[in-house]
């Protein structure tokens, strides 16, 4: 990837020479940079308040209460995992955290319900159906709040930037259904 990078800041570069634009590269890549730290800070902000909202739900138990009501339709989705009860519970903990938009505190239940699964894998070397599900609607990233995506547009000085939450709604809902769908096809065929 850093190749990549690397590479498309050279053709910049060579493409700015050529066309004579090499002031115009060079302010924009600053006026980028400072906007990109600017929107660093705003985003410090807005996780700062949905880690301390889904904190006092974590101790309230509201992030456990949500856990037992998504536990048993996990259970239809991951049926391998009915004696896991850690991987589970992480399962649900990463789906809540995904639902309100942090994936950063998403991260660790996700890694955490690997590691359970992995735990519980006879074949070590090979992913579990299990496995390849939970990474398959993990990656789909089922949202009800996208509180970064609402914190960019707002640093970006977007008037309205709840706007978003029911497409997003939308969007997430049918990306998560298909990864779920197409898990459990292929699940069949590579028995």
């Amino acid at each position: 990837m850093n190749y990549i990078f690397i590479f498309l800041l050279l053709i910049s570069f060579i493409c700015a020479i050529f066309n004579g634009t090499m002031s115009d590269t060079i302010n924009g890549i600053l006026k980028s940079s400072q906007k990109a730290v600017e929107i660093s800070f705003s985003l410090i902000g807005i996780m700062a308040f949905w880690l301390g909202i889904v904190n006092i739900a974590k101790n309230s138990g509201l992030v456990e209460l949500f856990s037992k009501l998504i536990k048993k339709p996990l259970l239809k989705i991951f049926p391998d995992l009915k004696e896991n009860n850690n991987a589970i519970s992480n399962i649900a903990l990463n789906i809540s955290a995904n639902a309100l938009g942090l994936m950063n505190a998403a991260t660790p239940f996700g890694i955490k319900a690997m590691e359970d699964m992995q735990g519980k894998n006879e074949k070590k070397d090979q992913a579990t159906n299990s496995m390849c599900t939970f990474l398959a609607i993990n990656t789909a990233g089922f949202q009800i709040v996208p509180a970064v995506v609402i914190a960019i547009l707002s640093a970006n000085g977007m008037q309205n930037p709840t706007q978003i939450i029911i497409p997003t709604l939308i969007v997430t809902s049918i990306a998560f259904i298909s990864a779920l769908f197409f898990s459990k096809i292929l699940e069949r065929v590579f028995k």
